[in-house]
């Protein structure tokens, strides 16, 4: 019987493809699609979410109040920085940087409050087509807040940025 010699590239080739194939994928590199559209959250506020250099992205595209008694635009009065308390609320991104964790799941993003001026860890998911559950924290997740958004079509109603 005669052996022949498998040259030691061939078998690192063939055991890195089975490694490859056989091995789970990272968080990091799961994949999921964007919910693109507008989604109103406690019936105040409307975001637009977008991908934003593959992240998960949202700006304020609608509020049920946009102006304050004077007729103007509300602006970011609680901003804890003096200089960015004229910007208007419109158009103001208040949360990026969601990465994909799971399919229809995304973490490690930012929330920016408006109404405290505070800025909070944001956890989502799209439960539905229609429906994304968001977790806004500080710390950790159990400790936060939950708030549901409902996909809203972009109309031509009063309050549309």
């Amino acid at each position: 019987m005669t052996w022949r010699c498998v040259p030691l590239r061939r078998v690192a080739l063939v055991l890195a493809i089975w490694l490859d194939m056989t091995l789970p994928v990272p968080h990091s590199f799961a994949t999921t699609a964007v919910p693109e559209g507008v989604w109103l959250i406690d019936s105040r506020v409307a975001v637009q979410i977008f991908d934003c250099g593959h992240l998960l992205c949202g700006r304020i595209l609608w509020l049920q109040i946009p102006r304050d008694t004077q007729g103007q635009l509300h602006q970011d009065k609680n901003n804890p920085n003096p200089a960015l308390r004229q910007r208007k609320l419109c158009g103001m991104m208040i949360f990026w940087g969601l990465h994909p964790a799971q399919p229809d799941e995304w973490e490690g993003g930012a929330f920016y409050n408006p109404d405290d001026g505070r800025t909070y860890n944001i956890a989502a998911k799209l439960t539905s087509a229609d429906t994304i559950t968001a977790r806004m924290y500080e710390g950790f997740q159990p400790f936060g807040r939950t708030k549901v958004l409902h996909r809203v079509p972009h109309g031509t109603s009063n309050g549309w940025c």
